[in-house]
């Protein structure tokens, strides 16, 4: 049971799931960029009371599932999903799924995933894949984030597809329903939608731990986390936003650097400077993010940790926030046609 299916390889999971099904369904269009951006993917928010790894929760893109469903919504494409309190059902499901042509994203958990490097495996459960084929008992597996596929035995993909703690998948299963064609003009009109969804929850919520209120809140804070906390437990607060930034999913950096290939990819569907120009302030958002990310690392390992080093650090994120308000600020002046 072998599904012809294509495995292109992308920078982030979800992203790269959404494009591979759409891909696989005819929607030749779709790009890994175009799927993070009309998926309204860019995000930040900064969670304390919420603990992941002994550290506060910071997220740098949207909830795990939106890029998908928002991103099918956009271009009309009905989506089907569903998660499972047995084992039993969810492997049934899967495998009826297959025996009909389909492939399947699949909600899992890293750490139980046996070929990732044992370093990349800890406990986060919002990862993405695709199952694209049975062989006896393995599943032919398409990780995106991976260079080629790879094969699971039904018991491995069983327990990461069932793995628990914050964000447990549940078994969850998705993938999007055949016999659409997309035009450009869907495409266009989901890069309207992407946009403006984008501008609304980076500056348009009021939230102080959330969106462009969230990287300068969060900014503020660790000018305090040494005094506050002591030069420990700072430090693995750091390396905390450190591990969400830039192990899960390319994070912080990362996914600026996709939104600013999303606004240049959508001026062939919108031909307006502002997409271009804001797309460079996103790759500066983006560089920046990775040498916080550098000044982070620095402290949480020892080389450094005054009180000094501690308010560059909040500086970096001060300037960060600026950026990016700047970039969504200008998007939201676009007169769309």
């Amino acid at each position: 049971m072998k599904i012809d299916f294509e495995h292109i390889q992308s920078a982030h999971c979800e992203n790269g799931v959404t494009t591979n099904l759409l891909r696989n369904i005819g929607v030749s269009q779709i790009t890994e960029p175009l799927a993070f951006g009309i998926g309204a993917g860019l995000f930040y928010a900064y969670i304390p009371l919420l603990k992941i790894n002994n550290g506060p929760a910071i997220a740098f893109r949207t909830l795990p599932g939106l890029i998908f469903k928002r991103t099918c919504r956009s271009l009309g494409i009905k989506v089907f999903r569903q998660r499972f309190h047995s084992k039993e059902a969810a492997q049934k499901m899967l495998d009826a799924t297959l025996a009909n042509g389909q492939a399947a994203g699949c909600q899992v958990g890293v750490y139980y995933l046996p070929y990732f490097p044992k370093e990349y495996r800890f406990h986060f459960n919002a990862h993405n894949l695709v199952v694209y084929g049975k062989e006896d008992d393995h599943y032919l597996i398409s990780d995106p984030v991976m260079e080629n596929t790879t094969t699971l035995s039904s018991y491995e993909l069983e327990r990461v597809r069932f793995a628990k703690g914050a964000l447990a998948p549940k078994g969850q299963l998705y993938y999007p329903e055949r016999g659409h064609v997309i035009t450009d003009e869907q495409i266009a009109t989901g890069i309207e939608k992407g946009i403006k969804k984008n501008i609304k929850n980076m500056i348009g919520i009021p939230a102080p731990i959330a969106g462009v209120n969230g990287i300068r809140f969060t900014g503020n804070r660790i000018k305090k986390w040494r005094d506050k906390l002591g030069l420990h437990t700072a430090g693995l607060y750091l390396a905390q936003l450190v591990r969400m930034q830039e192990e899960i999913g390319t994070g912080g950096g990362g996914f600026r650097y996709i939104y600013g290939a999303f606004l240049q990819e959508a001026f062939a569907y919108h031909p307006n400077e502002i997409l271009l120009e804001t797309s460079q302030l996103f790759t500066m958002a983006g560089d920046l993010w990775r040498t916080a990310a550098v000044q982070a690392a620095g402290i949480y390992k020892g080389r450094i940790g005054s009180q000094e080093d501690f308010n560059v650090m909040g500086d970096y994120l001060l300037e960060v926030a600026e950026i990016e308000r700047k970039a969504f600020v200008a998007l939201s002046k676009i007169k769309w046609q």
